[in-house]
């Protein structure tokens, strides 16, 4: 089953895309659709996915887990700059490598 919390998140979040649609295409190269789409929008929304999963992954506590994924997602580029600067991900990092036998 999925979470309240969850389901609230995919819907805003599908929301946002259906708002993102370029609005005229005619003369316009695809990098300048709408406000979010085209190449950029797409390379941002794939960056942004990368960070919304290292954020669930990681060994934070779930509130600052929930502040984290709220500033990416309501500033994508400058919440996925401010992560990545001042996260501290190394320490926050939850180890999912193999250990040897």
């Amino acid at each position: 089953m999925i979470s309240p919390a969850l389901s609230l998140f995919l819907q805003l979040w599908l929301a946002a895309i259906a708002f993102a649609a370029p609005v005229s295409v005619e003369s316009t190269p695809p990098w300048q659709y709408g406000t979010g789409g085209g190449i950029v929008g797409f390379i941002v929304l794939i960056l942004d996915i990368i960070v919304w999963i290292e954020i669930l992954k990681s060994s934070r506590p779930i509130s600052h887990k929930v502040l984290w994924a709220l500033l990416v997602f309501i500033f994508p580029i400058g919440g996925l700059i401010i992560y990545w600067l001042f996260s501290n991900r190394a320490q926050h990092n939850s180890r999912g490598d193999y250990e040897a036998i």
